[in-house]
């Protein structure tokens, strides 16, 4: 009886390490060298030459892009008797709150007057805002109007200078200042694409 007990054992115990190791080796895996990544193709990569400019210096009055300039000038022109305006009510404004503090400092005086510089004063307030917005937004929509097609024509202008002098792409210096701690002087294109443009564009 002891025996048969033994054997059973044996043979279950014989059975369970079988199974262990069937379920750790899986077909086709034993023994197997681990997979190599496939060579990658050699891939040429091309030759990269950048140029900067500084997109700044082009509104520049002196020194910029003429055609730009003049567009700049034609939309601020049309809009000078509306910025002297709002400047006159600005200044309407700055000196009913000056009258308002000189009559607070007097021993004597009528609580109606002051009342009613505050109220003036308010309603001026009012008008320069609604008016100044106004004024944003015409100004927003004439500037694309009359600046927006200049500023197009500078950027096809950029594309066919790159295209020119090899350049792979052309960055602007005038967003990227902080983060460029030193670069050769001779990859600033700016002033010979300003002099070429306004050679081109009289």
């Amino acid at each position: 009886m002891k025996r048969n007990t033994m054997f059973s054992a044996v043979v279950l115990l014989l059975f369970l390490v079988s199974i262990n190791v069937m379920a750790q080796t899986r077909p086709g895996t034993a023994g197997a060298a681990p997979a190599q990544p496939a060579p990658m193709a050699n891939v040429a990569v091309p030759n990269t030459k950048i140029g900067l400019a500084d997109t700044g210096l082009f509104a520049d009055e002196k020194a910029g892009i003429k055609r730009y300039v003049n567009a700049v000038k034609k939309v601020e022109g049309e809009f000078r008797e509306k910025t002297v305006e709002l400047n006159n009510i600005q200044a309407r404004i700055k000196t009913i709150a000056d009258e308002i503090s000189k009559l607070s400092g007097t021993p004597v005086v009528a609580q109606q007057t002051i009342q009613s510089k505050q109220e003036e004063g308010e309603r001026l307030q009012r008008e320069l805002k609604y008016k100044k917005e106004q004024a944003d937004a015409d100004f927003a929509r004439r500037f694309k109007e009359v600046v927006g097609p200049v500023s197009a024509d500078i950027g096809k202008a950029l594309d066919a200078y790159a295209s020119k002098h090899g350049l792979t792409m052309i960055l602007d210096i005038s967003k990227l200042a902080p983060a460029v701690l030193t670069v050769n002087a001779s990859m600033d294109i700016t002033q010979a694409f300003i002099t070429e443009y306004n050679g081109a564009n009289p």
